[in-house]
């Protein structure tokens, strides 16, 4: 199973200062034990030197039948026992080992009679000086390892700040605000060295200026087609209505007025893409609404106020929204169809197929149906338009047990 760690753990900070944290400890780790090593030998070796040079003349004095000096001494009490045997095996050496509770550098030797001559040198002095350089080494390393964190902590919360600066304005051109950029200094400046992140800002600029410039085209051609269509229908409706009455004049009417109602939508859709709706806000009794809404369809539709409630809304836009729920759930799916209202919150369920997936994934998208349905694709369009012009949140989704449901919550 795979440990589930927190979301702070995931950020570049915290990464870097991580790396950086086990990089300084590493080397700082390697260094002090290099030195600890280092200096060690040479005072172990010093004090070594000075015990063998003592032991050779304690050797030279014993055979000379003089008396030892303090510190000398034959097979004397607190040798240790290794260095014992190595010297009555006739060989000299040295070891380090408490002596009466001090630390001692024990050097000895052979001599007659298979005992041995052994000299003891205070290594108090060297045990001290080992213990004060570790203790140096283990405040120096934390100084070293704060202040390279801070300096890095710096030096990476700028980057970051930069990179969330470049998410935030990312997301706001998701969210549809094209107008936003991230206008990094350095990408305005070609003097100075340009690092990846300021390449990530100037694409995303580029990007966003590209991607603007092609919306506002096909927002100009959707608004220019629509009013270019408006004069030529309106003559072709005047011109139908003369034609003598007959199935074939019903068929022509019934076409004109889809076209017409085409353009309608598409004039809709050109002044919400524009984002400069005003709305007129007034207070409205949902319930009422959601009725006149399907009384105005002419559609079989159950209305089921389980909770109503008033609300500050655009009456116009709200009645729109609804009837394009209405006409949708009705048009591509199967009866019954029903909107129920539960407070702020109006539900529009019908018990067809559902809605197709790729709307559940990414919304109403103009002019797209699938599975042979008829229209346009605008109604949901407009509806979700509509609605986040007034605040609303319209949500799709499929019933588990069949059929589509539109919700919209307002305020």
């Amino acid at each position: 199973m795979r440990l589930a760690l927190p979301h702070w753990a995931g950020t570049l900070a915290v990464k870097a200062a991580v790396f950086i944290t086990v990089m300084c400890c590493a080397l700082a780790a390697l260094l002090g034990v290099l030195v600890h090593v280092s200096v060690s030998d040479q005072i172990v070796g010093q004090a070594r030197d000075l015990a063998l040079s003592r032991l050779g003349d304690a050797t030279e004095s014993f055979e000379a039948g003089d008396t030892l000096t303090p510190g000398v001494g034959v097979d004397p009490p607190g040798l240790p026992d290794r260095l014992r045997t190595l010297a009555a095996g006739g060989e000299r050496g040295t070891m380090v080992a408490d002596h009466r509770g001090r630390p001692t550098m024990w050097a000895a030797g052979p001599v007659d009679g298979g005992r041995a001559l052994a000299v003891r040198v205070d290594y108090a002095q060297g045990r001290r000086t080992i213990v004060g350089l570790d203790r140096a080494i283990v405040w120096s390393s934390a100084l070293a390892i704060g202040a390279t964190l801070l300096v890095g902590a710096f030096a990476v919360t700028r980057v970051t700040r930069r990179l969330h600066a470049t998410a935030q304005v990312a997301r706001r051109i998701s969210a549809g605000d094209l107008d936003a950029r991230v206008d990094d200094s350095r990408t305005k400046d070609p003097s100075r060295p340009q690092d990846e992140v300021a390449a990530v800002a100037a694409a995303l600029d580029s990007m966003a200026g590209s991607l603007q410039g092609k919306l506002l085209s096909e927002q100009r051609f959707t608004a220019d087609v629509a009013h270019e269509l408006r004069t030529p229908l309106t003559g072709l409706h005047a011109a139908a209505e003369l034609l003598p009455p007959g199935r074939p004049t019903e068929l022509v009417l019934d076409r004109v007025a889809a076209l017409r109602t085409l353009t309608e939508d598409l004039l809709e859709i050109s002044r919400l893409d524009t984002g400069r709706e005003l709305l007129e806000v007034d207070t409205e009794e949902l319930g009422a609404l959601a009725e006149r809404v399907v009384r105005a369809s002419g559609t079989d539709t159950e209305v089921v106020v389980e909770r109503d409630a008033r609300v500050e809304t655009d009456r116009r836009r709200l009645e729109r929204v609804l009837g394009n729920l209405v006409a949708n759930a009705h048009r591509h799916g199967r009866a019954p169809v029903s909107v129920t209202v539960r407070g702020g919150e109006v539900v529009v369920r019908d018990h067809g197929d559902g809605f197709p997936e790729y709307l559940l994934a990414h919304g109403p998208q103009r002019f797209r149906t699938e599975g042979g349905a008829r229209g346009h694709g605008l109604g949901l369009t407009i509806a979700a338009g509509q609605a986040e012009v007034l605040g609303a949140r319209l949500e799709f989704a499929n019933s588990v047990d069949g059929g589509a449901v539109a919700t919209l919550t307002l305020g």
